[in-house]
């Protein structure tokens, strides 16, 4: 029986990935899908990856490791779309090439159509709650919304069998809302990729900051459900706080917000979207990385700035909460406590060897936070619901 054991352990799957957004597009789920759909194939196992076509896929075509479908552009989120519902194609492709398990990603039209499919084929699947969208819809006060896509959402994930959330505070969550089956999948960071070696005297010279000059940085989408206001009120505190040290605010991303930010924040720099080396230096050349966002499931970002060997301020939840010792490697406050979070930026520049200490525990812990445990036990998880579903009799389910 053991030896059994071992050789299921071994096999290598055939693991479909449905996801509304991939690499190149620039935002956190397509970051660590792209982590995962590499970390799997570098294990050997045959990744099928289905995704709305991209505008740089135009001489694109769907084979047997790629299915590509029309996509719909998605309201306020320039570049990214809804993919088409596709039941029967996906139908068709997996009554020919049947997946051990899929991994739906997204929630929309495609993951629905695929969730189906899977249903109704006997398939295993795995869902991933990557995004806060009912919380999205209470910041552009559409709270009715809000509940009737927090009950699709649970709908959704409940007829998976297994739901993976990236931070214990999110598995909270989901289960006091009535979620099944939750599991928790964290996230890792490239710290070599993100070091504070990456740090360029040229770009803090463009930004007109000289080497004993802070710049305090933000990374992100630029939208309203980012809680940007809070950006602006603790640099602010930080400017007024410390008249006599020379501070400058620099932003790192882009999105819908940008002109009214650029309005209210005018000495600010924005530097648009950034990627790759360029986005490792962005965040090396900063000191102090202010993340005041709320909806967050994790905030790879936290983890990126932390590699960064930044100071970071953030609300004690998702990524920080996970990853932040207060007052050791970066400083929280409790979530949706303004006052207390400008406290702790505050308190962060109280005195330069508090900032210096701060900054060189971050980037030690987040050295240890490296991809390969994630992606094993992302796998681990897969085959956990490969041998649940061939030890169950197989029954057909209309969806």
């Amino acid at each position: 029986m053991a030896s059994l054991d071992t050789e299921a352990m071994t096999t290598p799957l055939h693991i479909t990935l449905v996801t509304e957004t991939f690499l190149p597009e620039i935002n956190g789920v397509a970051n660590t899908l792209g982590r995962l759909y590499d970390g799997l194939r570098a294990r050997g196992h045959q990744v099928e990856l289905i995704r709305p076509r991209q505008n740089n896929d135009q001489r694109q075509a769907s084979n047997e490791q790629l299915l590509l479908c029309r996509g719909w552009p998605l309201p306020g989120y320039p570049g990214l779309q809804w993919g088409q519902a596709s039941m029967h194609k996906l139908l068709r492709r997996w009554k020919r090439h049947r997946p051990d398990v899929l991994y739906i990603a997204t929630e929309g039209p495609l993951g629905l159509s695929a969730l189906r499919a899977a249903r109704r084929l006997g398939i295993s699947v795995v869902s991933g709650f990557h995004t806060n969208f009912q919380q999205y819809t209470r910041q552009y006060g559409l709270g009715l919304l809000s509940r009737l896509l927090t009950h699709y959402l649970r709908w959704f994930h409940n007829r998976s069998n297994l739901t993976l959330v990236p931070s214990a505070s999110q598995r909270l969550e989901l289960e006091r809302r009535h979620f099944q089956r939750v599991a928790l999948l964290s996230r890792g960071v490239d710290s070599q990729l993100f070091h504070p070696v990456k740090r360029s005297a040229t770009l803090r010279e463009a930004w007109g900051l000289a080497e004993d000059d802070l710049a305090v940085i933000h990374v992100g989408r630029l939208a309203a459900e980012k809680n940007l206001g809070l950006l602006k009120r603790s640099f602010d505190t930080l400017c007024n706080a410390f008249p006599e040290r020379r501070l400058k605010l620099v932003v790192i991303g882009d999105g819908p917000q940008r002109p009214v930010l650029e309005q209210e924040l005018p000495d600010a720099i924005f530097c648009g979207s950034q990627r790759g080396e360029a986005l490792a230096s962005h965040y090396a050349s900063g000191d102090v990385f202010i993340f005041p966002s709320l909806t967050e499931t994790f905030g790879n970002v936290v983890l990126e700035a932390l590699a960064s060997g930044l100071g970071v301020v953030a609300y004690d939840q998702a990524a920080a909460a996970q990853h932040i010792r207060h007052g050791y490697n970066g400083v929280l406050a409790m979530p949706g406590d303004e006052e207390a979070f400008c406290d702790a930026a505050r308190w962060l520049l109280e005195e330069r060897e508090t900032l210096r200490c701060v900054r060189l525990n971050a980037r030690q812990h987040a050295s240890r936070q490296g991809w390969a445990a994630v992606i094993e036990q992302f796998e681990a998880q897969l085959r956990g619901v490969c041998q649940v579903e061939s030890s169950m009799p197989q029954t057909v389910s209309q969806g």
